[in-house]
């Protein structure tokens, strides 16, 4: 692979790791401690960090901050100027630093744009599980299942997606591959693994 492609307008703080292939764009600002995985690519305009993880893969889409609390894993997509929250309940006169909240984003999460992610409280975080999809503008304010599809402000459960991002119907094969899916006790399982 090649090695970090970072624009000239990019700042990148020490302390920071950047995976060979990654693309850091105009005016986006990587601070301290800040992990940033293999092939990833970084719009315009976003913050991470400090302190942040980056999955190898991941697209993160102009004008998205990822603060302290946030972990993407894998291959996860983040929307245009979408939001992840890290204070459950902010004050602008009340110092909650010591109170930040988490969100991890599973592998293969599709996040869309303008979508709001609120954290957990400390020392419990909020989950979205692996592949699932959250619809532009959606607000979501609990852990979310894997593969579902979250729609509406407060996000709610609209049905499920294949791994590739297509909406399954009743029947639970993929239009686009064909895997299959199982649902058991509220939960969405590939057949084809």
């Amino acid at each position: 692979m090649a090695p970090p492609r970072i624009h000239e307008t990019a700042a990148v703080d020490d302390g920071c790791e950047i995976g060979e292939g990654t693309a850091i764009w105009h005016f986006s600002h990587i601070l301290s401690g800040s992990r940033i995985g293999a092939d990833v690519s970084i719009g315009q305009n976003v913050a991470i960090g400090p302190d942040v993880s980056v999955g190898d893969g991941c697209k993160i889409q102009n004008n998205v901050s990822l603060y302290k609390g946030v972990t993407l894993e894998k291959e996860v997509f983040c929307g245009p100027s979408c939001v992840f929250t890290n204070v459950f309940t902010p004050r602008a006169f009340v110092n909650r630093k010591a109170e930040f909240g988490e969100i991890i984003a599973r592998r293969g999460v599709t996040i869309g744009a303008n979508a709001t992610i609120v954290c957990g409280r400390p020392n419990k975080a909020t989950v979205l599980g692996e592949y699932c999809f959250i619809a532009a503008g959606a607000v979501v304010t609990r852990d979310v299942k894997p593969f579902a599809l979250m729609v509406g402000a407060p996000a709610r459960q609209k049905g499920w997606v294949s791994r590739v991002g297509e909406i399954l119907g009743d029947d639970l094969v993929c239009p686009r591959t064909g895997e299959r899916y199982e649902e058991r006790d509220g939960t969405l399982d590939p057949l084809d693994d």
